[in-house]
């Protein structure tokens, strides 16, 4: 599979950057911010939609610092140089690691146009300067999941795993596509070698 960058980007990132920020917006506009209010669809007993502002990273690690919304903000930029920076040395040449950088740059810029944008929602900071109300940007999770067993791990969940969105699964299943297509490059290398 000899996907270029441009192709990468329009059959698998598009797509999903699409699929993540219509999921988003339907969210914001639908559910109250969570300071005014709370709502809740349940699915399942176990998958519930849920409105969750995300100033950290993943689950929510960083949130409360002042600082955090600026490094999250520039965060990304230097992902998207590493990204770019390394199919460009060729480190994503096996299918696998092509799927996961179109996977993990729909997350990259999903979550990041949610910090661009979602700060000037906010009905509370109406009034407030361009900069304050970008410092408030943070990002949508609203896929809530209750898994078994996870309390006794965090118990504070009450079982259920941290809200998350769209972006973060591409995030997340990037990750594990270029865990996976290292050990497949290794064993790659070891057959060639017998």
């Amino acid at each position: 599979m000899n996907l270029s960058f441009r192709a990468l980007l329009l059959v698998f990132t598009l797509p999903l950057y699409v699929l993540d920020q219509i999921s988003k917006w339907w969210v914001v506009w639908n559910f109250p911010e969570p300071e005014m209010g709370h709502r809740v669809i349940e699915l399942t007993g176990w998958f519930h939609i849920i409105r969750v502002h995300n100033q950290g990273v993943a689950f929510g690690l960083g949130t409360g610092p002042e600082w955090a919304p600026l490094v999250f903000f520039f965060m990304p930029m230097l992902a998207l140089v590493g990204i770019r920076y390394c199919w460009k040395k060729g480190v994503f040449d096996q299918k696998l690691s092509r799927v996961a950088v179109g996977l993990l740059l729909a997350g990259i810029f999903g979550n990041f146009t949610d910090r661009l944008l979602q700060g000037f929602q906010l009905q509370q900071y109406a009034g407030e300067s361009f900069w304050k109300r970008l410092s408030e940007g943070y990002v949508v999770d609203f896929i809530a999941v209750w898994l078994p067993g996870f309390d006794e791990i965090m118990p504070q969940s009450e079982g259920w795993w941290p809200t998350f969105n769209v972006a973060d699964s591409c995030i997340c299943i990037a990750a594990s596509l270029i865990f996976f297509s290292g050990f497949a490059e290794e064993k790659k290398r070891k057959n060639l070698a017998k």
